[in-house]
């Protein structure tokens, strides 16, 4: 696939030669002849002292002195040059896992989902087995019809919050299982977000929004499942939990407490070399029920499970309830897509690979629309499940699929026992889920970053938290938008430069945009000629600061000319805000002149129908624009 050529990382930077049991090329002759060589680990762990590199998410540059063979740009990292005096031979693809490999990275990956599916599950609001249906037909579809080949899809902490919030809404309605019809209206959404290839524009959320959004997310799951911990029934929103939080502390259950902190530790403190093998959460999840159930200890559980498989259902949409099951979908579909496509960066990352968003979309909507019809909850790209897929031997479609396979084993036996485990021993495990969800690594820079980014991120934190998680991101983006808009137009306004005859002839303007020619020319205007020089794209944002700038001008010089000999492109704003700007120069009786104008902002003209009305052509040269309107007295 092509490689972005945004970057361009300094091959010389990358750790010499030596460290060959990292090296990426698997062919001893091959080895032998690779100069330098980056260990191709994601960024945390990239011994590159190159910035640009590191900031690549991914280094994979190597650099082959003299071996047959040809070489695509994907071998030498994002942007960088191909070796000179001889090519190169690829870098083996890092999805050329064996079958096997992918097989242990499935069944790696299902032990670790098995207790975060359940937890989810239960802090859904839908139950236990809705999680595990989710991450069994969410992720057998979105593995095998989605673009990430070596992605886990399940239950997330946002996609959890959001179905916990809808299941709430339609609960209080007496229709909790529309919140299924939802599910799957999602799944078709996403489908059509793909087919209409807007995968791109998902991802374009500034991170600021993204950081106060996941931020928010940990928040909400910390502030609810606490609960859990000390005995009480966990609630389904922030502000429910503040409320209830006086009645819980009020009535701790000690054995619950004990539950939860086993569970907990577990999950943080399983060293690794036993959690290579087994999952400190699955440690945890088994060590806090069977405390719960050899101890005979008074705390709640998950009650009876239904045995066997589920059987599906067809939607359900009431016309009188149409527009929030409409809503609440779009909200899901919309955040099951960032969720995902974050996700799938994170897979690039570690795999070297490149996603395809727009079929990632598909592949997750599909994924979602079988769980729903199944009474599954809602899921997306789970990135801590991927990366331990991806850290296993996992690297295509078929980890994916048989993660799902062995937990639908797991669920066709696991009524009996799951029923014995305790809700706070989920609870805890979730604890640590909301943990990770913070974006720490963003708040703890909050100081170095501009008060502006601050700003968004902390109302965005603060909606996701207090108002919705939906509205949250909508005025985030607005707000970002806002001021992207505003630093752009600051952008555009300081490359519009001011020409007169009293312009240090020592300044930029002088010294590097004016020929000889029109420097003298300019000389001679005796204070009576006002030239504007347009560097660059001018849009909406500058329309207004083009008109502060010029009107006063207008005012003070016989004549003013408009150089566009520089300028790029204009959108139908600023071009009318220089039809504002000749109509004013009529009415105060001056001349205004604009030239240069070529290529895009020419068309531009053309089709506002702005060029008839122009005292000359618009593509007239700066030089022959200065030579009429400079008086022949003055010549």
């Amino acid at each position: 696939m092509p490689v972005s050529s945004a970057l361009s990382i300094d091959l010389t930077s990358c750790p010499p030669a030596g460290l060959q049991r990292s090296c990426p090329v698997r062919s001893p002759a091959r080895r032998s002849n690779c100069t330098r060589q980056c260990l191709g680990r994601p960024v945390l762990h990239c011994r590159s002292s190159n910035p640009t590199a590191k900031y690549s998410r991914f280094c994979k540059s190597v650099v082959y002195a003299a071996a047959g063979g040809a070489a695509s740009p994907g071998d030498f990292g994002v942007g960088a040059p191909a070796p000179q005096g001889g090519s190169s031979v690829p870098a083996p693809s890092k999805r050329s896992g064996s079958p096997l490999q992918d097989v242990f990275g499935g069944v790696t990956t299902a032990v670790v989902a098995l207790p975060l599916a359940l937890a989810f599950g239960v802090a859904s609001g839908l139950g236990p087995l809705a999680g595990l249906y989710g991450s069994i037909f969410c992720g057998f579809f979105a593995a095998v019809l989605g673009g990430t080949p070596a992605q886990i899809t399940g239950p997330t902490g946002p996609m959890t919050v959001v179905t916990a919030a809808i299941v709430a809404r339609f609960a209080a309605l007496g229709q909790k299982e529309l919140v299924f019809s939802v599910v799957i209206l999602a799944g078709v959404f996403q489908i059509l977000l793909g087919i209409l290839k807007l995968g791109s524009y998902v991802r374009l959320v500034p991170r600021p929004v993204t950081s106060g959004f996941m931020s928010g997310v940990g928040v909400i799951i910390l502030s609810t499942q606490w609960l859990a911990v000390v005995g009480s029934v966990p609630t389904s929103s922030t502000w429910a939990a503040i409320q209830a939080a006086g009645t819980a502390l009020a009535n701790i259950n000690q054995q619950a407490v004990a539950i939860g902190s086993i569970s907990l530790l577990c999950a943080l403190y399983t060293p690794k070399a036993i959690a290579k093998f087994v999952p400190g959460s699955l440690i945890g999840l088994l060590a806090g029920t069977a405390t719960a159930y050899f101890g005979k200890l008074n705390v709640l559980t998950l009650g009876q499970i239904p045995a066997g498989l589920p059987v599906p259902r067809m939607p359900s949409f009431p016309v009188e309830l149409l527009p929030t099951i409409v809503a609440s979908a779009l909200v899901l579909a919309l955040l099951g897509g960032i969720d995902s496509l974050l996700t799938s960066l994170v897979a690039d990352s570690l795999t070297g690979d490149f996603h395809d968003s727009e079929k990632e979309l598909v592949g997750q909507g599909v994924g979602n629309i079988v769980s729903g019809a199944f009474g599954g909850v809602a899921g997306a790209g789970a990135t801590v499940r991927t990366v331990v897929n991806v850290r296993a031997g996992g690297r295509t479609p078929l980890s994916g699929a048989t993660h799902s396979v062995v937990l639908l084993c797991i669920v066709a036996g696991l009524g009996r026992f799951a029923q014995h485990i305790p809700q706070a021993c989920l609870a805890g495990l979730l604890l640590k889920s909301g943990w990770e969800v913070l974006d720490l690594p963003y708040l703890a820079r909050a100081r170095q970053l501009p008060i502006e980014s601050v700003f968004v991120m902390a109302v965005v934190l603060l909606m996701t938290v207090f108002v919705d998680l939906i509205a949250a991101v909508a005025v985030g983006v607005s707000l970002m938008s806002v001021l992207y808009v505003k630093d752009t137009a600051e952008v555009m306004m300081n490359n519009c430069n001011l020409v007169t005859s009293e312009t240090d002839e020592g300044s930029k303007e002088f010294r590097q945009l004016l020929s000889p020619e029109e420097k003298d020319l300019v000389r001679r205007s005796h204070g009576t000629v006002a030239m504007f020089m347009l560097e660059g794209s001018f849009a909406f944002g500058a329309a207004n600061g083009l008109l502060r700038k010029m009107v006063p001008a207008l005012e003070r010089f016989d004549t003013t000319i408009l150089d566009l000999t520089d300028t790029d492109d204009m959108d139908d704003t600023a071009a009318l805000a220089i039809e504002e700007l000749m109509q004013q120069a009529d009415t105060v009786g001056r001349r205004l002149f604009v030239c240069g104008a070529t290529g895009l902002v020419q068309q531009t003209f053309a089709q506002l129908g702005m060029t008839k009305s122009l005292r000359q052509a618009p593509d007239t040269t700066r030089e022959a624009t200065l030579r009429a309107v400079v008086t022949p007295a003055a010549v």
